[in-house]
């Protein structure tokens, strides 16, 4: 499974070298989702990555990971735990009987936020207890990693900042981690029980150009390096990794800038496959999520285009493990794939395409809670699973499980919004916040004083100038209301949206913008909100 990503070049130093190199724009570690007390819901609304094992839903978020045993009616939220703290969960992992979480966080560098890995909190008792290790940090005298008969020369990755875990990966001995700085590592879960302290091996996969296959009887003359630098000139997107998964002991795949990349003797020899190397290639050889349904026997990857102008979004098939691929939603941007039984659940910009037969994908009518009202406000998901009759999608506004009855896609829903108890009458705010208008919309949360009332917000901007009307005269509070607002309890507080455009439905600029509430004849009440695209 993989974590949110997208694609931007960004400048950094690591190890004293310069360089761009991919990373995630909305990887905003920083962003906060607004907590319950509860536990009724999960405490962040940016759902990363969804798991589910036979009663027990695991799902990874920007707070933590959270964990539901019956069927989401509550929730155990890790956030702020002794293990996890504050860190953001970047990738989840199952298998037989153990739990593995990436995670990470954001640093400051001179006025600009970094990504950097933390590390992995591991359980295998249901997340009673965990263990830790931290993010895998080089020597600087680690340059050479055995390989064979080989002594390949490797890039030492000595610092933590843009050395991230982007998703994580279980065999029945080792952690294996998907790292853009760091290429793919893995470590053996019993050092990790052992020793937060142990070490991570460096996995050598091959390189950009010269190799399409290695094994350690070749002889082989190249750098495991992902970047161009003091340290060398090579420059290898193939060493870029952004996603990895375990079939079994045998057979690993990861997900670079640069292919996929698969071993069927448990990571020793490998075989890439990419977007030239084959009569029937992916799509893109920037493969950020990929996915195996055990009962089809079907590789999927979320491949998005690279470098090469022929290469184009989409996801790509294989049913004889890479040997041959097909493609199936061309231009869409996937972001993971998740399956529902035989079914395929493929999360993109555009919703979440489903299919039994590849052939013929099918988009959710629309995501609103049975009983609250509440909607999922976003066309863009990340996570999406199922089983049995529900199927669980996650996006950056919230996590939604169907109750699914008659076809596809028919059913009951329930809407997860994770958000604070407002202290008083006179209290208000908006969440996410800073929010993005091509990906959300924000929600401005406030309270009618446990009675329905006549309610009307508008938008200034910051020379308080009125920008938007987003409702007026509108009633709200003790009856629930379907058409451009809800409410979950007149005692909770009421959720209204605004889409981030102004009256002539235009998106706004970035910046700081003002809101007014007011509910009756009470004082208005204010917040402020910030849009970043």
């Amino acid at each position: 499974m993989k974590f949110i990503l997208k694609l931007q070049l960004l400048i950094i130093v690591l190890s004293g070298i310069c360089f761009g190199q991919f990373v995630p724009d909305n990887y905003n570690l920083e962003r906060k989702s607004f907590s319950k007390t509860s536990d009724d819901n999960p405490v962040s609304n940016s759902i990363n990555d969804i798991i589910i094992v036979q009663d027990t839903i695991w799902i990874a978020t920007s707070r933590g990971v959270s964990k539901s045993t019956d069927n989401g009616a509550s929730w155990k939220n890790y956030y702020q735990t002794s293990a996890f703290g504050t860190e953001n969960v970047s990738g989840i992992a199952y298998n037989n009987g153990i739990f593995c979480a990436a995670t990470a966080h954001s640093v400051d560098k001179d006025g600009t936020s970094y990504p950097e890995g933390s590390g992995v909190r591991l359980s295998i008792d249901g997340g009673k207890t965990w263990f830790s290790t931290p993010q895998s940090i080089d020597k600087a005298a680690d340059t050479i990693v055995v390989y064979g008969i080989n002594n390949i020369r490797a890039l030492p990755v000595t610092v933590a900042v843009n050395n991230i875990s982007y998703d994580v990966a279980l065999t029945s001995t080792h952690i294996w981690t998907a790292n853009f700085a760091a290429g793919l590592r893995k470590v053996r879960i019993d050092s990790v029980i052992a020793n937060p302290n142990c070490k991570w091996e460096r996995v050598v996969i091959p390189p950009d150009n010269g190799y399409d296959t290695i094994s350690p009887t070749d002889t082989l003359k190249f750098s495991l390096q992902p970047v161009a630098g003091n340290f060398g000139n090579e420059n290898n997107l193939n060493h870029r990794l952004f996603s990895v998964i375990a079939i079994d002991d045998n057979h690993i795949v990861a997900g670079s800038a640069g292919g996929i990349n698969l071993s069927t003797d448990g990571g020793i020899s490998w075989r890439k496959v990419n977007h030239t190397n084959q009569d029937h290639p992916i799509s893109g050889n920037f493969v950020v999520g990929l996915g195996y349904n055990q009962l089809t026997k079907t590789l999927w990857a979320a491949t998005w285009k690279a470098e090469d102008n022929n290469e184009f979004y989409a996801v790509s098939y294989s049913t004889d493990y890479g040997e041959t691929w097909d493609i199936a939603l061309d231009g869409e941007k996937a972001h993971n794939v998740g399956f529902k039984d035989e079914e395929t659940l493929v999360p993109t910009d555009n919703g979440v395409y489903r299919s039994d037969n590849y052939k013929t994908w099918i988009l959710p009518a629309g995501i609103i809670d049975r009983d609250t009202k509440i909607p999922i406000i976003t066309n863009t998901y990340y996570s999406a699973s199922g089983k049995g009759n529900q199927v669980w999608l996650g996006s950056e506004t919230g996590l939604a499980r169907l109750t699914e009855s008659g076809s596809m896609w028919q059913g009951e829903w329930k809407v997860y919004i994770a958000s604070q108890t407002l202290p008083s009458a006179t209290e208000t705010y908006a969440f996410p916040n800073p929010f993005s208008p091509d990906i959300e919309q924000v929600m401005i949360k406030y309270s009618t004083g446990g009675k329905r009332q006549s309610v009307t917000i508008r938008i200034f901007d910051f020379g308080m100038n009125l920008v938007k009307t987003v409702i007026q005269n509108a009633e709200r509070g003790d009856v629930i209301h379907s058409v451009d607002g809800f409410n979950n309890s007149s005692t909770s507080g009421v959720i209204d949206f605004w889409d981030g455009r102004d009256e002539f439905g235009n998106v706004v600029p970035n910046g700081v913008y003002f809101y007014r509430v007011d509910v009756g004849s009470e004082d208005p009440v204010f917040g402020k909100i910030m849009v970043l695209m």
